[in-house]
């Protein structure tokens, strides 16, 4: 039986500073290099047939923490790649919400009708994820790890579940956190989402959802 653990890279200081990321290639800071190292403390027991992960800094770092207990080579996967914001990449929350005020309203009202300007539709996710998940499907049986981004994943969840992309903004992908789904009977089933139990050690108030 095939089962995907989702998980959302480490702590970054864009996340932080609230600072549109997409395809800008930031480090993680100090705290989401420990958020990944008791990630993979956590998971070090199980057992894992391999690891995925987006090209960039943030989640491949995070993935070749994990990796390590495990001795595995991490697949870097193109289409795991953030979602293209285009001009609002490397812009604050604030600046974005005052530059470009109607497109960010329809962001957080209909995030699936949006076309970011220079750059990707929820639809362009949509489709990457899914060559992704049917390649895992096709080549594995045994428990897959997929290091992402917050709008990889959520667009990912919603085409396993079978949930349009207005379901967005009702999934929640924290740093590290994780989501785990089985495949069975050619479906899959969600069976935790978005748990950061394993972080208390480096707790503090919750980010929003960015």
């Amino acid at each position: 039986m095939t089962e995907i653990i989702l998980v959302r890279h480490g702590e970054t200081e864009w996340n932080v500073a609230e600072v549109f990321r997409g395809q800008i290639d930031i480090d993680l800071n100090e705290a989401g290099v420990k958020q990944a190292e008791l990630l993979a403390g956590y998971l070090r027991t199980s057992t894992i047939e391999a690891i995925y992960s987006s090209p960039l800094k943030r989640a491949l770092k995070t993935a070749e923490i994990i990796a390590n207990p495990h001795k595995l080579k991490v697949n870097v996967e193109p289409d795991l790649i953030d979602f293209n914001f285009g001009r609002w990449q490397g812009l604050s929350h604030e600046a974005v919400k005052e530059k470009y005020g109607e497109l960010y309203t329809t962001w957080i009202t209909h995030p699936e009708q949006v076309r970011m300007p220079g750059g990707e539709t929820l639809d362009d996710v949509r489709k990457r994820v899914t060559r992704v998940s049917n390649k895992i499907i096709t080549n594995h049986g045994g428990t897959i790890i997929i290091v992402g981004h917050r709008v990889v994943n959520k667009v990912m969840l919603c085409a396993l579940l079978g949930l349009d992309n207005s379901h967005f903004w009702k999934i929640r992908q924290d740093t590290c956190g994780i989501s785990i789904l089985t495949y069975q009977n050619e479906q899959f089933v969600l069976t935790r989402h978005n748990d950061t139990s394993f972080l208390r050690p480096v707790t503090r108030a919750p980010l929003p959802d960015f």
